[in-house]
């Protein structure tokens, strides 16, 4: 049995105090009939002095009752907003645990189901978007068969990505994003016109068309080892204030960076033979060690030299 003793007043101990008070009060009432009863002029002024005594005390004690009345709803009020938002958190968390589990179903509608649900999720609840881009890109990232319902899972992924990084969407638009999309392999990549903080496509493959025509990045782009197996566009694209990077990409098919784009493409390798624009600056000199592929190097002036 627990000998923790309750600090709350008890029912007798309020009856108690209540008591003492009436009889104070009616002691300090008699009191005052027996001195200042008498009916002379200096009893009377002593009483309405007196009365005006009492009349501030009771004043001052009805504005100590309403700041105590003040505070009580202020501490009710802030329960009930805690309560509010532990019950929100509990709930983002349920849906979270619910649509994260989805993605890993063997069914394909299942896991569509469970992409829109954390774009709901994200849409309704601005400080977990970060969290679901998260978890969208690592989707994105994992090996996949290439069936026809994966692709269109995957297509739906990357459309609920371009769809809340395009700033001309103002009601859908999610601002301050980071994509990692490292080692990805990417089918028919459009993120043309988003405006994104940084990427991260280290060691991607962009399998077919990857176009990010008119994007602006915040802070760095970052394709060291990606390759574009097919046509890549980087028309009026700006790569933010670190840059990007290309160290190691390789270009297989058409690519087009036109004379807007500033990109440091130290490193990177292109096929000969295919049709290309590079930024000013650069240039594709032939690769003696091998052959069908040529350097991207910077130079001074001239315009980019188109392949042989």
């Amino acid at each position: 049995m627990s000998n923790h003793r309750s600090t709350a007043l008890r029912p007798r101990t309020i009856a108690l105090w209540a008591v003492g008070l009436l009889l104070v009060a009616t002691a300090a009432a008699t009191t005052m009939l027996s001195l200042l009863g008498g009916g002379r002029p200096e009893d009377r002024a002593r009483l309405d002095a007196l009365r005006t005594a009492s009349s501030l005390v009771i004043g001052t004690g009805g504005g100590a009752a309403l700041l105590l009345a003040a505070r009580r709803q202020r501490s009710n009020e802030l329960d009930l907003e805690q309560r509010d938002h532990d019950a929100t958190e509990r709930r983002i968390t349920e849906l979270y645990g619910q649509a994260a589990e989805q993605l890993g179903h063997e069914s394909a509608a299942v896991r569509l189901a469970g992409m829109y649900a954390l774009e709901r999720l994200a849409a309704d609840h601005r400080p977990q978007r970060q969290t679901i881009v998260n978890v969208l890109c690592a989707y994105l990232r994992m090996p996949f068969d290439d069936s026809a319902e994966e692709r269109q899972v995957r297509f739906a992924v990357q459309r609920i990505l371009q769809l809340h990084l395009r700033p001309d969407v103002e009601d859908a638009f999610w601002d301050d994003i980071d994509l990692d999309l490292s080692g990805a392999r990417l089918p028919w990549f459009n993120f043309s016109r988003c405006r994104i903080r940084s990427l991260n496509c280290r060691g991607a493959v962009f399998t077919e068309l990857a176009t990010f025509r008119g994007t602006e990045f915040g802070s760095k782009a970052d394709f060291v080892e990606a390759r574009f197996l097919d046509d890549a566009d980087f028309r009026n694209v700006d790569f933010g204030r670190n840059g990007s990077q290309f160290r190691g990409a390789r270009f297989e098919g058409p690519v087009r960076f036109g004379e807007h784009t500033a990109a440091n493409l130290a490193g990177a390798v292109t096929r000969t033979g295919v049709g290309r624009s590079w930024p000013p600056g650069w240039e594709a000199c032939e690769s003696e060690d091998d052959p069908g592929w040529a350097d991207l190097r910077q130079v001074e002036t001239g315009e980019s030299l188109g392949a042989s």
